[in-house]
């Protein structure tokens, strides 16, 4: 369903963020200007209008190539109060032959003009190819090796995993002992892990479908939303896919939902639904 900008061009702000944010990936698309950005809007301001829409978008540019620190405040500049984007660490670093050898690559993606983008900075994603299989030694170091803060602001990690050999207790602990959370991946190629192994939950989604005008059934969308409100009042959910046991409820957690690939001109419309169901409830 499109979605419809108000007269004179104003833009609709979403309802300040709960715990909870849902976004997509990226803002630039071309099928999204027939379903998603209304009818002539200009492409230099796709990220205005998809920024209101939204609570958070995750950008997979950084992941093929540094930005310029004056890019990073544009994109800040261009994005309402509350907002945040997740940035993919770029694939040099996580796909080098050893992670405890990253240091330099982490440290020049994270003092590359991050620091621009102040409170709009989200976390940062790191995720691994599926060829990369689980070694605890080295994943320590990597994980040792990403900076806690950035000019004073605290810094949010976030790992995923797609080789099956991390569904094992041991890189659970292992995530745990470094308080990283482990991307809950819903998709048929990479493995699904819930178990919670940080202070935040971050979710991508994978699985919109062509014929469902918002991507997941109605049915679909209301199980999500009862997973993410779940997630953000500190609960486990024990029917997801979990490597090690389900643990108690604990604090309450800020929760990261992004409909990812897939058929992804239904993304957007996925992630409004969503995100109004979860308004919704908690009203």
């Amino acid at each position: 369903m499109p979605v419809h900008a108000p007269a004179g061009d104003r833009l609709a702000t979403p309802e300040s963020p709960s715990r909870i944010r849902v976004g997509i990936g990226g803002w630039t698309y071309a099928p999204w200007r027939n379903n998603f950005y209304p009818a002539g809007w200009v492409q230099r301001r796709e990220l205005e209008f998809a920024s209101r829409q939204l609570r958070a978008i995750e950008i997979n540019g950084t992941y093929y190539g540094a930005q310029k620190p004056a890019t990073y405040a544009k994109w800040a500049a261009e994005t309402p109060e509350g907002f945040v984007f997740s940035l993919k660490a770029p694939r040099y670093v996580t796909e080098g032959r050893r992670l405890a050898e990253t240091g330099k690559g982490i440290n020049s993606f994270v003092q590359g003009g991050l620091a621009e983008m102040g409170d709009r900075l989200g976390p940062l994603l790191w995720q691994l190819p599926p060829s990369r299989q689980f070694d605890a030694d080295d994943l320590a170091a990597f994980l040792e090796l990403l900076p806690r803060e950035l000019d004073g602001r605290p810094l949010r990690h976030v790992l995923e995993v797609r080789h099956p050999g991390f569904a094992c207790e041991a890189y659970v602990a292992l995530a745990r002992a470094h308080r990283v959370p482990t991307v809950f991946t819903d998709s048929p190629d990479y493995p699904s892990i819930a178990d919670l192994t940080g202070d935040f939950v971050y979710a991508r989604l994978m699985r919109s479908a062509a014929d469902v005008p918002t991507g997941y059934t109605p049915s679909a969308l209301d199980q999500w939303a009862a997973h993410a409100c779940q997630w953000a009042a500190g609960e486990d959910i024990g029917e997801l896919p979990h490597a090690a046991a389900v643990r108690l409820a604990g604090n309450p957690r800020d929760v990261f939902v992004f409909f990812i690939s897939s058929a992804k001109h239904r993304n957007p419309a996925a992630a409004m639904a969503l995100q109004q169901r979860i308004d919704a409830a908690a009203r």
